[in-house]
């Protein structure tokens, strides 16, 4: 076991040890070929946010993979083991949940990335791997090239535009705008964005239109944001030329309306 209380841990098939021990063979195809699932969580002074719809999806999502099969209430069991070792009620962070092609399962338990108070989004060109939808597979690799993108030319997250210019998503985002009537509005599911979490929440808290988006659309926003697990709801202030409200008045009131609803499901038994 970790020396200092605060050291990361993991789970790894059902053994506690420190995150930088935790070793996977470098034959599973979980790390050759990205041939996995996982999912993040929020933890809030150790109590996991949103856990039984995590599971849900990393439980679809392994199924459309065709992953082997895993036992929930084992999963489950190990998530609180690791979250009682790493602090209990001490621990404000994420636990990340990865399955592999060849059926284990690593839970780690991580610092939330630091965030600014609001981000510029670049556009980066993006085709959506179809195969995949639904599905929060390992296969990050073009996700995180289009930050990586981005950022060379000056921004500082990516937003991905499909070649035929319909605006998806950030690569770890979702993508909320304000219209010039005051409408918010979303990309719908149908374009082959991520089923996510945080952005099944602010639906269900706040009125909210699914429509397609281009970024002609977003040259005339009046304000922008991207929701996530651990951006929570984070302001745009620029997309490429276009400067925004920073917040505007509706990512601030939905900023709110999310926090209030998180406090009350962690209150909740």
């Amino acid at each position: 076991m970790p020396s200092e209380p605060s050291s990361e841990l993991a789970c790894l098939d059902g053994r506690l040890t420190p995150a930088s021990e935790a070793m996977i063979p470098a034959t599973d195809e979980g790390f050759l070929r990205g041939d996995g699932a996982f999912e993040l969580i929020r933890v809030y002074n150790g109590k996991p946010f949103a856990l039984v719809d995590h599971l849900d999806r990393l439980e679809g999502s392994a199924s459309r993979l065709r992953l082997p099969a895993f036992e929930r209430t084992t999963l489950a069991g190990e998530i609180d083991s690791v979250l009682a070792e790493r602090g209990g009620p001490d621990f404000d962070g994420c636990l990340r949940i990865v399955m592999t092609r060849e059926g284990r399962r690593l839970l780690l338990t991580e610092q939330t990335p630091g965030r600014a108070g609001s981000i510029r989004l670049g556009a980066v060109t993006y085709a959506p791997t179809r195969v995949l939808d639904g599905i929060k597979s390992l296969s990050y690799g073009a996700n995180m090239l289009c930050s990586r993108l981005a950022r060379e030319r000056g921004f500082d997250e990516a937003l991905m535009v499909t070649p035929h210019g319909r605006v998806l998503e950030a690569p770890t985002s979702s993508l909320f705008w304000v219209d010039p009537t005051g409408t918010l509005c979303t990309p719908p599911l149908a374009d082959h964005i991520l089923a996510s979490i945080t952005r099944d929440r602010i639906l269900r808290l706040v009125e909210v239109e699914e429509r397609a988006c281009t970024l002609e659309d977003l040259a005339l926003a009046e304000e922008a944001f991207l929701a996530s697990t651990t951006r929570e709801v984070q302001p745009v202030s620029a997309i490429e030329e276009t400067a925004l409200p920073d917040p505007g008045p509706l990512t601030r009131s939905t900023t709110a309306a999310l926090r209030e609803q998180i406090t009350a499901e962690l209150a909740s038994p």
